[in-house]
């Protein structure tokens, strides 16, 4: 039987590879991005799915489309707020309070207006399952990201509230915490720091794989996977959990 599926920020990276897991499995599928060109791009190469451009930061943009969502499908059985952004780099007293303010809403305020809708939608059905992106980020210090780092701790408390909260209505909420996941995305976190820290991007590279345990980086596809396995049958007693694909992560610290 076909799941309703909804990823924000699907249109590129690991929201896409998360929505094109699950189109693979045969499952009803909505996208939102911010981006309108992803979001052509990702409509022409995906036209079963539901696709549209909302900016999650916008009470307006998501009530808009998440209304529109709920007329379609009468009800939603994943739900992937996945939606985040890199925030700045620098040092803590170098920081624009507006890029602080943009990352967080990104991250955090996004997630809230997402999972607001799902809780309401998964407790007249009676389960659901709603998985967070978080990071390795939101697991240990990261010296020169503050933004980002205090915006992902924030999804690992607004998951383990919502396990306890929504758990009596059979709904399920974990979250994600992928490491360093190949792709531009991570090109560009890198670019940034290299100059943030006065170093190469050859070397932020280097520390970044020095970092962890099995001295690799993650793909976006390994994130889909996990996710997909969240969603499973074999998956089904798994709640408020924090689940790192990582390769496990021994540091942040340059």
């Amino acid at each position: 039987m076909s799941r309703k599926v909804l990823v924000t920020a699907g249109a590129s990276g690991i929201g896409r590879a998360i929505a094109e897991r699950f189109l693979g499995e045969g499952d009803e599928v909505a996208i939102c991005d911010a981006d309108p060109a992803a979001v052509t791009a990702f409509s022409d190469a995906h036209p079963q799915a539901v696709s549209a451009v909302a900016d999650v930061t916008s009470d307006a943009d998501m009530s808009a489309f998440l209304d529109d969502l709920e007329r379609r499908w009468a009800g939603v059985d994943v739900v992937c707020a996945n939606a985040g952004t890199g925030g700045p780099a620098g040092a803590i007293e170098t920081l624009d309070y507006g890029e602080w303010q943009r990352c967080l809403a990104t991250n955090v305020h996004g997630a809230f207006l997402t999972c607001r809708w799902a809780a309401g939608v998964m407790k007249a059905q009676g389960h659901g399952l709603i998985v967070l992106t978080s990071s390795t980020a939101g697991l240990h210090g990261y010296p020169f990201r503050s933004p980002y780092a205090s915006a992902k701790w924030a999804i690992i408390g607004l998951t383990k509230t919502l396990a306890m909260e929504l758990g009596p209505h059979g709904i399920r909420v974990n979250a994600v915490c992928p490491g360093a996941v190949e792709g531009e995305r991570m090109d560009r976190v890198v670019a940034m720091e290299a100059r943030a820290r006065g170093q190469t991007e050859e070397a932020i590279r280097e520390s970044y794989v020095k970092g962890v345990s099995l001295r690799t980086w993650v793909t976006a596809r390994d994130v889909a996977n996990s996710i997909h396995f969240l969603a499973s049958e074999a998956g089904a007693r798994i709640s408020g959990q924090i689940l790192a694909i990582d390769g496990h992560t021994e540091t942040l610290a340059p």
